[in-house]
């Protein structure tokens, strides 16, 4: 037997013994955090910085590999002081050794403050964690909307409300979410995130403009 199968066998030993397991938890939640920021941000970053961003190719490709790497970076980060968080909170609590009912939610608090609440040192937060934390906060408010109106969790307590309200819900909650946006980025457009406001002024205000038919098809300058 080699020496890198020997290396390889002894390696596999480690990883595989319940005793390392809830440590080594942390690492693999750190390496999947890693790769699933760069798998979302890389092609995100790609079209709309070579759609709507101005600069050399070389600076366009800086800007993507940046916002790849802050995005990789904070899931990993993000991952890690959750994993660790929920582990100290699961041998402190009144039955050590056994997840607490709220230690999910004061994990999530730490960690979310630590990554994604603090400030550089000028006193920015990067587009790239305000992107995650808006994602993060939609999907919180759909779930908590749905949870309302589920029978014995939430404020409806009738089955056939409770139907009524979730078919009626998705058409009112996409008409004011779209006229909301639309009135704010006519009257207000530095509020709007950039991402978005970029792709809105491509396709509502650029549009009132072109003096050719080549920039009336083709290209819009």
């Amino acid at each position: 037997m080699s020496s890198v199968e020997v290396a390889k066998k002894a390696l596999e030993s480690i990883i595989l013994n319940p005793k390392y397991a809830d440590l080594l938890a942390v690492v693999k939640a750190a390496r999947n955090g890693a790769v699933y920021g760069a798998k979302v941000r890389f092609p995100h970053a790609l079209v709309m910085i070579f759609l709507f961003r101005s600069g050399t190719v070389q600076e366009k490709l800086s800007l993507i590999l940046k916002a790849t790497q802050t995005h990789a970076r904070n899931l990993a980060k993000y991952a890690t002081v959750y994993k660790l968080t929920m582990l100290m909170l699961k041998h402190m609590g009144s039955n050590p050794g056994k997840e607490g009912p709220y230690d999910t939610f004061f994990a999530g608090l730490f960690g979310g403050y630590l990554v994604f609440g603090r400030r550089s040192k000028r006193g920015h937060v990067s587009s790239v964690s305000k992107q995650i934390v808006i994602f993060v906060f939609a999907r919180v408010c759909l779930s908590l909307a749905k949870l309302s109106v589920q029978p014995g969790a939430g404020i409806i307590k009738s089955h056939e409300l409770s139907k009524r309200i979730s078919h009626d819900a998705w058409p009112v909650f996409a008409a004011l979410s779209w006229g909301s946006v639309m009135w704010l980025f006519r009257w207000y457009p530095e509020t709007v995130q950039s991402g978005l406001r970029s792709s809105m002024d491509y396709i509502y205000v650029q549009s009132d403009h072109w003096d050719s038919l080549r920039n009336f098809i083709i290209h819009n300058k």
